[in-house]
């Protein structure tokens, strides 16, 4: 059930314009296929599916293959460059703010990373929070992002 749900997943996203994860269960829905908001979370943090902006000027889900040849880095750069309003460090844990509906892309991108120094990540609308191994990591992590966000 699981890989037939996350085959019709990434064909809805292929086919359609996916704003957010309602819409992706309104159109699984029309698949007959019921999903919990929390089992559309895991299948999209496995599928690795991430927001990128569309031509339309709106933001819509799609997979890595989708995204082209850019590589990992270059990703979380295009995501932050169009998403992030703010960062900062408190002691060890980096607060990101971003534009609304776009902290759970950034978590993405960033788990999608394997940064070491990084225990754990957590999304919320608009804000974002990393857990590093110390306030050391943390600054160093602050000052990558900003000098990438330049």
């Amino acid at each position: 059930m699981k890989s037939f749900r996350q085959e019709k997943i990434l064909e809805i996203i292929t086919t359609q314009e996916i704003e957010t994860q309602n819409q992706l269960i309104d159109a699984l829905a029309k698949e007959g296929l019921s999903s919990t908001q929390a089992t559309l979370s895991r299948d999209i943090r496995e599928l690795r599916l991430v927001k990128e902006l569309g031509p339309n000027g709106k933001h819509k889900y799609v997979s890595p293959a989708e995204g082209g040849v850019m590589n990992y880095a270059e990703r979380l750069r295009t995501i932050f460059r169009e998403s992030v309003t703010s960062l900062a460090c408190a002691q060890n844990i980096v607060v990101i703010k971003t534009l609304p509906g776009m902290a759970s892309a950034a978590c993405s991108a960033i788990d999608s990373m394997a940064i070491r120094t990084i225990v754990g990540s957590l999304a919320g609308d608009d804000t974002a929070f990393l857990a590093m191994t110390d306030s050391q990591a943390a600054e160093v992590f602050c000052a990558e992002i900003k000098t990438m966000l330049r």
